[in-house]
């Protein structure tokens, strides 16, 4: 099953905003210091003239970001239609992107729309298009009737006066394919958890991948329960045992022609947690579906690099299994021997992430690579600290900088967090095993985490993404993110590899 984002065809212009014939004309509007004033197309102002301030003023626009307001515009411009989006501040890339994420969803009926929100650079014609892309993001897979995608625009022009350079173009291309790979996490991430059971993901995955094999040089392999068992991935085969559906593995290797660098990618693929034999409260189940959003991050982004061509090679490793509760699952007191031979105590069924990253982060090492990232939605300790809308870093310093340079540029909100030295006691405490999954000690969860992967590393430069805040929604859309699954994490990793590249 899959629902894809509306998709009317995208194109550049330098055309004048207020003689556009579109359906719908979108300005941003800037919080100036005496008032609302636009921040782009200069001749949408000079055709409403002196009484466009009175205009802005009576209808009590104020231009703070997520504002919109509709305009008939009474043929004082070509089109009929004039939208104002609120830009904040400042005219970024970060708010340029949120409002045109707003703005998606506040002409569903235009047939065509006209972007003339600030785009004179690449980096802003990126913004606009990826905002504009996702904003309009619905998932429709299970809605019988819906008329959403009927009622999407035919037919979406971004303005700019840099139409023709190069760089622009490029950038106003690339903007597609990351927007593609997050609606397609978004997707994944979205379907119901007894349609995207280990095996059904695993294969979900090889037929995207295959489709970009056909012009890309990459590579894939999955691993079922028995290969798993003979590889000695104890970690995976443990969570996976208490399931009816079986784990897998999947590994995927982007390999282009002398390659300037070498990336691990590794994501979380816990396709629906229970909480195991340590149950989850009902309510905190409800989105355990999104539990495998690293998986999907890690996947879509190793796809949309190989799809952009970008002289990086990329190894990534994906485990998968699903948490449930059986009288097979794994129990409290339980060692799991991991990959590479490490062992684990495991006290709590519930903090299963950590133990199946072990093995694919060993397998990682093996790679060689440069650099590693793991991408997980691994503990609710991280929410606590960051809230839900804040992607917490850790790991080593070049790595984590390399991350939070990727992420502003991506304009998505990460933040840097410590692995103290205490916590590699915590984590080595075991009587019984190298290690301790957890300790039960409730402070720093999200460090212990961090620490025990690090454990699994092998001393590599790495960075550990905890996306367990922002990967999911249970809200209302704000800007360019949809409710459910967000696709968090997609740019910033390509945006990472962009710059090794």
């Amino acid at each position: 099953m899959t629902s894809t984002p509306r998709t009317p065809h995208y194109s550049l212009r330098t055309a004048n905003p207020a003689k556009t014939r579109a359906e719908a004309v979108v300005v941003g509007v800037l919080q100036g210091d005496k008032g609302p004033e636009l921040a782009s197309a200069d001749e949408v102002g000079k055709a409403f003239g002196r009484k466009l301030r009175g205009l802005l003023a009576s209808l009590g626009v104020t231009g703070k970001p997520g504002e919109v307001t509709r305009v008939p515009t009474g043929g004082t411009l070509s089109t009929p239609l004039l939208v104002l989006v609120g830009l904040g501040k400042e005219a970024d890339a970060a708010g340029v992107r949120r409002a045109a994420g707003a703005a998606a969803r506040a002409v569903p009926n235009a047939t065509s729309v006209a972007l003339a929100l600030p785009a004179a650079t690449a980096e802003l014609v990126r913004a606009v298009t990826e905002g504009h892309l996702l904003g309009s993001y619905t998932f429709t897979t299970y809605k019988k009737g819906d008329d959403t995608k009927e009622k999407a625009p035919s037919e979406v022009v971004v303005l700019t006066p840099a139409a023709r350079r190069k760089e622009v173009v490029a950038a106003f291309e690339e903007a597609q394919v990351v927007a593609g790979a997050v609606a397609t996490v978004r997707n994944w991430v979205n379907t119901a958890p007894g349609d995207l059971t280990p095996p059904l993901f695993a294969d979900a995955v090889a037929a995207a991948a295959k489709e970009v094999a056909k012009g890309a040089p990459l590579t894939t392999t999955v691993y079922d329960e028995e290969q798993l068992a003979e590889l000695g991935c104890g970690g995976i085969i443990a969570v996976g045992k208490g399931s009816a559906a079986p784990p897998r593995l999947v590994e995927l290797v982007y390999e282009p022609k002398e390659p300037v660098a070498h990336l691990a990618l590794v994501g979380k693929g816990i396709t629906f947690d229970s909480g195991g034999l340590t149950l989850k409260p009902g309510n905190s189940m409800a989105w355990m579906k999104s539990d495998m959003h690293g998986a999907a991050t890690v996947v879509q982004a190793t796809l949309a690099i190989a799809t952009l061509g970008l002289p990086v090679k990329v190894s990534t490793f994906v485990p998968m299994a699903e948490n449930m509760v059986s009288g097979t699952a794994l129990k409290p007191g339980d060692v799991v021997v991991h990959y590479g031979g490490k062992t684990t105590e495991a006290q709590n069924m519930d903090a299963e992430g950590r133990l199946i990253l072990a093995d694919a982060l060993v397998r990682a090492t093996e790679a060689e690579p440069d650099a590693i990232i793991d991408v997980a939605t691994l503990t609710g300790a991280m929410v606590v600290a960051l809230g839900d809308r804040i992607t917490g870093v850790m790991g080593s310093d070049d790595v984590v900088g390399g991350v939070l340079a990727a992420a502003g540029t991506a304009g998505e909100q990460a933040w840097h967090m410590p692995i103290p030295e205490i916590m590699e006691e915590r984590v080595r405490s075991s009587k019984v095993a190298d290690l301790m999954q957890v300790d039960w000690v409730r402070w720093g969860g999200g460090l212990y985490a961090a620490a025990f992967l690090r454990e699994f590393t092998a001393g590599l430069p790495w960075a550990h993404l905890d996306i367990a805040g922002p990967s999911f929604n249970n809200g209302s859309a704000y800007g360019h993110v949809t409710p459910g699954g967000t696709g968090v994490g997609v740019a910033t990793l390509v945006d990472y590899a962009r710059a090794l590249g």
